[in-house]
């Protein structure tokens, strides 16, 4: 079996699953409304290498509401958004990442595991290619649920600001 490797690029605001020699899978993100960065509490997308560190969510409903990565028992739908307007909606399907560069994204006031960033599913209204978070990788739902299927925790993922 060939390694697998997940790219995110921030410039072209897209996920590419590579696999041997090629590319996959390619789907549309969107990452930090505040742009690349590891500080905590910035609301910045982390870059350079990372892993999954935990798969979360296998087999719920499409439109899971997750609180602080478990289930709430809700199903995400626009009357239950219009009760809790405040809510950063985490649906689906979770990827939760650990940064593998000491004192960059691991770490410190840098730790993506501590900042609790993850590849997460998002409303269907919500606009992805476009940098619209509040730190993680949002995915349309479907998306995400191939994705999830796709990877194992443990594969690597490449966070990449520039250079695309």
């Amino acid at each position: 079996m060939s390694e697998r490797l997940i790219r995110i690029s921030i410039v072209r605001q897209q996920l590419t699953l590579l696999e041997g020699d090629g590319a996959t899978r390619v789907y549309p993100v969107s990452t930090a409304r505040n742009g690349p960065g590891e500080r905590h509490g910035s609301g910045c997308t982390p870059r350079g290498w990372h892993r999954i560190r935990i798969k979360i969510g296998a087999g719920l409903p499409l439109n899971t509401v997750f609180v602080r990565r478990r289930p709430t028992g809700e199903i995400y739908s626009p009357e239950l958004a219009a009760r809790y307007p405040e809510r950063d909606w985490i649906l689906t399907r979770i990827l939760w990442l650990t940064g593998l560069e000491s004192g960059f994204n691991r770490g410190g006031v840098c730790d993506t595991l501590r900042r609790f960033i993850y590849l997460h599913g998002c409303p269907e209204d919500a606009l992805l290619g476009m940098p619209l978070s509040h730190g993680c990788i949002r995915m349309g739902n479907q998306d995400l649920l191939d994705l999830f299927e796709w990877v194992d925790a443990g594969d690597r993922l490449l966070i990449a600001s520039h250079g695309e």
